[in-house]
């Protein structure tokens, strides 16, 4: 893995959360994941958006439920008690804003194109990938809960 292509992602998260969020995520480790497959016993929420140009691949924020409406209740600034549409859409929005964020810093030329966000719920989902695909994921603690990132790219 190219750090010069995942830092601006860690920078985006950073950025994002701290301006639109007033959270201040803190990462808590770094790890290489081959495979992707989310093995947790309770509800997970991942809003992911595809990258195509001169890099392509995917940028994922996985979080918990609670997370993610905390988060959402920020970036809309309305208390919501259960997942509903509009925090999916908000949810989406996040992903969508550390992606863009991350495409700024990048600096391609042409620039790097985004896809439409899609998010998955569920507990025990597998997310498959092609088979050679290496994924960073970058763990996150703040005081609206823990979250992570998952970066995958492959130089076209």
């Amino acid at each position: 893995m190219d750090v010069n292509y995942i830092n601006p992602f860690i920078e985006a998260v950073d950025n994002v959360f701290t301006t639109m969020l007033h959270v201040q995520p803190k990462r808590n480790g770094v790890r290489v994941n081959q495979g992707n497959d989310v093995t947790t016993d309770s509800p997970v929420i991942t809003s992911m958006v595809g990258l195509s140009g001169q890099v392509s691949g995917v940028v994922a924020l996985r979080f918990p439920p609670e997370t993610a409406l905390k988060l959402a209740g920020r970036l809309l600034g309305t208390e919501h008690t259960a997942l509903n549409e509009e925090v999916v859409d908000a949810i989406s929005e996040l992903v969508n804003m550390v992606a863009g964020n991350a495409k700024a810093k990048l600096n391609y030329d042409p620039p790097l194109e985004l896809g439409l966000p899609t998010v998955v719920e569920g507990i025990r989902y597998k997310l498959k990938y092609p088979s050679k695909s290496v994924w960073l994921e970058v763990g996150f603690t703040s005081e609206a809960g823990n979250f992570s990132m998952e970066v995958t790219y492959n130089p076209n």
